[in-house]
């Protein structure tokens, strides 16, 4: 063989594989994120750094809940969620809601506060919306209907995806709790699946709801778990954080749980994945991240957050701190491992016999270095609760911190 003719092949090959390893490293920037910590070499531990009470958030709501010229918006509800849409749009998700009238104050025994009457309509959702920081209206309630007899379905997380992956048109995910009602210890409901509400944008009707996760078959219902308390976007997947009702089983902690979901593939139960402990796989059995149900663990609900390429999650406490302490974990991936107990803080409780819980990020309402941190407030006494809340209704409305993380490293 001639020696330019050699020289030509080697040249092509070297050309080819040059080639070759150009398209790999294109193909593999493209691709999704595998784990969620594509900067990882930024992680670091972060705890909180300042909080204060953020009095302006938390007086909207209450001027919003006390305003009565309607009779069927929101005057109170548990379960704070919010989502930013893209015509700027806020919209909050409310668990169990009141509508109705807010009196007063004084109340009908003298006391100080706004009152509602207990013929009060209770509906199991709502969804309030806000438009430059001002809430304007509160959608047909219950937006999301009950999905059986004795059933009822609590909004959790949401966003704005494509419709499918790679569609230009966007809707609305909205993750959605299944509950049946339950003899005690479930007095909130036995936790029964996780499903998705498909809304369309603008007008936000909604067009689907899909189940995505089914729990019936898990024969204890505390390691019963159900995904969207919170979801964390990134690299190309929505990494989707749920937890058990371990704390109704009489343990100090529950545990966190994640799956992940090609970007507009929320509403497709066979796009989900479930990290069982050494991988993501379809329909596993997902294994715990965070948790010994004992001293480390997480409430009924929490919220993620990404920050310079660090995952930190807030909960409340483990144990009896958590009726009125928030702390927080963080990690490099939404895997974990989860490192904390990090430093907590205390927010502010009304007078009485009170906790605090489901203490909730938003941050499309932080800037710069803020984040913004809801925490819903109740009656400890279930048998009392109602009569409490309607006597005082500010105890049943969202309250609002913001809070700066810090790097302890």
């Amino acid at each position: 063989m001639p020696e330019d003719t050699r020289a030509r092949q080697r040249t092509g090959t070297g050309v080819g594989l040059l080639l070759a390893l150009v398209l790999a490293a294109v193909l593999l920037t493209a691709l999704p994120d595998d784990d969620g910590r594509r900067d990882a070499g930024a992680c670091r531990p972060h705890t909180v750094g300042s909080w204060s009470a953020d009095d302006r958030l938390t007086a909207e709501f209450a001027r919003y809940g006390d305003d009565a010229t309607r009779a069927d918006d929101w005057t109170g509800g548990d379960g704070t969620h919010s989502v930013r849409l893209p015509d700027g749009r806020l919209l909050w998700l409310f668990s169990d809601t009141y509508l109705g009238q807010v009196h007063g104050p004084p109340n009908p025994v003298g006391e100080s506060f706004a009152w509602r009457d207990g013929s009060a309509p209770l509906v199991r959702n709502s969804a309030v919306v806000m438009r430059d920081g001002r809430l304007e209206s509160t959608l047909p309630a219950p937006l999301f209907p009950d999905p059986g007899p004795n059933q009822w379905r609590w909004p959790v997380a949401a966003r704005v995806e494509p419709r499918s992956p790679g569609s230009s048109e966007r809707v609305l995910r909205v993750l959605l709790w299944v509950r049946t009602a339950g003899a005690a210890p479930w007095v909130y409901g036995v936790p029964t699946a996780t499903e998705v509400a498909t809304l369309s944008l603008p007008d936000l009707r909604v067009e689907s709801v899909t189940e995505v996760l089914d729990q019936r078959s898990v024969r204890d219902p505390s390691r019963r778990v159900l995904y969207g308390t919170t979801l964390v976007e990134q690299g190309g997947w929505t990494y989707v954080f749920g937890g058990d009702d371990g704390q109704a089983a009489s343990r100090p902690a529950s545990h966190a749980y994640v799956a992940r979901v090609p970007e507009g593939g929320l509403g497709d139960p066979a796009a989900w994945e479930y990290w069982d402990g050494s991988a993501w796989a379809a329909r596993a059995r997902p294994a715990a991240v965070l948790g010994d149900g004992r001293r480390t663990g997480v409430g009924s609900a929490f919220s993620v957050v990404r920050r310079d390429g660090t995952y930190v999650l807030f909960t409340m406490a483990a144990g009896a701190r958590g009726l009125t302490t928030v702390t927080s974990y963080w990690a490099c991936s939404p895997t974990g491992p989860w490192h904390g107990p990090a430093k907590d803080f205390t927010p502010t409780l009304p007078a009485g016999q009170v906790a605090a819980y489901n203490p909730q990020l938003h941050p499309q309402l932080g800037d710069g270095g803020r984040l913004v941190l809801s925490y819903d407030v109740n009656w400890l006494e279930p048998t009392a609760a109602a009569a409490q809340l309607n006597r005082n209704v500010s105890l049943y409305r969202p309250r609002f911190v913001t809070l700066r993380l810090k790097p302890t490293v």
